[in-house]
């Protein structure tokens, strides 16, 4: 039974790691990889070189971090409001609405995002309302990072919060009776039980998270950014994008940049499992 999964992973997600030894040649579709000259880290270091190295990184960085301190908790919030609401009906609609953003596409998403932040757009006229200026918010870099993470929060909180709700149903109710028995609060419970009950889960979706950092999905930027929000809205997928595919073809760069991101990728994820590790004994591995 093992030997189709082996084979699984062997050709569709180790075989192709062997296309990654073009980030160390310069690449020529005709002479094929093997027959290609080898350049050593020359791709590497064109692109720590390149103009475009620190906006890039900036970018990605700054959108990661932003995603961490505000995307993440959201579902965790959502999941401990609905744990607190008595009403099954109510409690049903909520976590259904909230559910819905999460199976649009992302295209008709890009989409809608666009019609809301156009100068005569839903969002534009409630700024108007409250005393803002009328414009297209699309249009400016310094609002494309509240607009990507705002939508995105939008769009998963509700099937984030899924993980977590299914955490929750876990904890013993017997520790909500003593502890209602002994006087404790709804604020007393939270911290004590609530909090605690599901935190390993929270931990390991963290670290995950962690392992994620430097991976800004680069479809919904692309649906989204134009060249007036390239200086906040351009990160590493986007840039490895428009090199690889977008008319210019470097396949040998855009590859080591792809390379010098996963390397990263890799380092965030086991410094993260190992601090965990260290300080709570909860880790993926």
């Amino acid at each position: 039974m093992l030997i189709p999964v082996i084979a699984y992973y062997a050709i569709f997600h180790y075989g192709p790691m062997y296309g990654a030894i073009i980030a160390f040649k310069q690449f020529n579709i005709a002479s094929g990889i093997w027959d290609s000259p080898w350049v050593g880290f020359q791709n590497f270091k064109d692109f720590f070189e390149s103009f475009y190295f620190w906006r890039v990184l900036r970018n990605t960085v700054l959108i990661s971090v932003y995603q961490l301190l505000f995307a993440f908790p959201a579902p965790i919030i959502l999941a401990l409001l609905l744990n607190e609401i008595s009403k099954k009906w109510f409690k049903k609609i909520v976590q259904t609405i909230s559910y819905m953003p999460h199976f649009i596409s992302l295209v008709v998403v890009g989409g809608m995002i666009t019609q809301f932040m156009a100068r005569d757009g839903f969002i534009t006229d409630i700024i108007v309302w409250f005393g803002g200026e009328r414009t297209a918010l699309l249009a400016h870099a310094e609002n494309f990072r509240t607009i990507f993470i705002s939508s995105g929060i939008w769009q998963q909180i509700g099937w984030g919060s899924i993980i977590y709700l299914a955490a929750l149903s876990g904890i013993n109710p017997e520790q909500y009776e003593a502890a209602t028995v002994d006087g404790a609060g709804r604020l007393r419970k939270l911290w004590n039980i609530t909090l605690p009950g599901i935190m390993p889960v929270i931990v390991i979706l963290f670290i995950m998270q962690v392992g994620h950092m430097m991976d800004v999905g680069f479809e919904k930027v692309i649906l989204l950014y134009n060249p007036n929000t390239y200086e906040t809205a351009d990160v590493i997928n986007s840039f490895v994008y428009r090199k690889g595919l977008g008319g210019s073809f470097e396949y040998s760069f855009t590859t080591a940049v792809g390379l010098f991101q996963s390397i990263i990728n890799f380092t965030l994820l086991i410094s993260a499992n190992f601090i965990s590790r260290k300080l709570n004994e909860t880790s993926l591995w």
